[in-house]
């Protein structure tokens, strides 16, 4: 099989034709598939509209064990992929802001891995952020600094009782994280793979910097999340149906944009488990 790799941007991003997840790949496949992954950070692999939830959890195993999300409900027969749905009388979307997925567990995700099973006819792109070249554009100074500091993650914010991501919805069970946990992670992270460093805070789940109050995260904090979604360090995601789409939650951030009132949007996600920021 031939596969054709091209860039979205000239930062992060790439789409990838000539693949069929459904069949499964070889694994002369998966490895040019994981080097793009690795390379751009946001891999859209076209044209997998037959995708079953088996053959998506098939696909993520290749690159680690499934997280089972702590406040969000599974699928009843596969528990490890979330139904994200934006109903046509629904007024919030599901990561309708910048933010990287699971940053307030212990031990983060790896990746998400996104099929879009049915989209409005129109908006409802995704934004992606490269936390990479956010931080190769720093000052020397400013990343000193950083390199000392751990930032405080949790859900407590976003899932808590007015969060927008615990809102009701009418196709997905959302739960209230009333006692959300708080985990230390280093400002600045080192990918296990490449070894390369970018930021690792959010404006979802990071709440201050440790040893830091509130108040006195706040100036940056505020600075670090203004540059690091600069259009620069940007690409963008127009969904068609049956894309499937994976992101480095190591190094990137995403919000899905929530442009399309009146219309239906039907994702499917599962989430690689990955391991403890350093």
């Amino acid at each position: 099989m031939s596969l054709d790799i091209i860039p979205l941007s000239g930062t992060l991003g790439a789409e990838i034709f000539g693949l069929d997840l459904q069949s499964g790949l070889t694994n002369a496949e998966f490895d040019r598939v994981h080097q793009a992954f690795l390379d751009h950070k946001v891999i859209v692999m076209r044209g997998q509209k037959n995708l079953q939830p088996e053959a998506q959890k098939a696909f993520a195993r290749r690159f680690g064990t499934l997280n089972i999300h702590p406040y969000v409900k599974g699928m009843a027969d596969h528990p490890e992929l979330l139904e994200i749905i934006k109903e046509k009388e629904d007024k919030v979307n599901f990561g309708g802001g910048w933010h990287t997925d699971m940053s307030f567990e212990e031990t983060p995700a790896l990746g998400s891995i996104l099929h879009a099973i049915e989209i409005p006819p129109y908006g409802g792109d995704t934004l992606f952020a490269d936390q990479q070249a956010a931080y190769d554009a720093l000052s020397p100074g400013l990343k000193e600094t950083l390199s000392r500091l751990k930032a405080v993650h949790s859900a407590s914010r976003e899932y808590g009782v007015h969060g927008a991501s615990a809102q009701v919805r009418k196709s997905m069970d959302s739960s209230v994280a009333d006692d959300a946990p708080e985990y230390e992670h280093p400002v600045v992270r080192t990918h296990p793979v490449t070894g390369r460093k970018g930021l690792y805070v959010n404006p979802a789940f990071t709440l201050r910097f440790a040893g830091w109050s509130k108040r006195d995260s706040k100036p940056l904090l505020d600075y670090l999340f203004n540059h690091s979604r600069e259009e620069r360090f940007t690409c963008r995601v127009r969904w068609q149906a049956g894309d499937v789409t994976m992101w480095d939650n190591r190094c990137t951030w995403h919000y899905a944009l929530n442009d399309y009132p009146g219309h239906r949007r039907h994702m499917r996600r599962a989430t690689v488990n990955g391991d403890k920021p350093f």
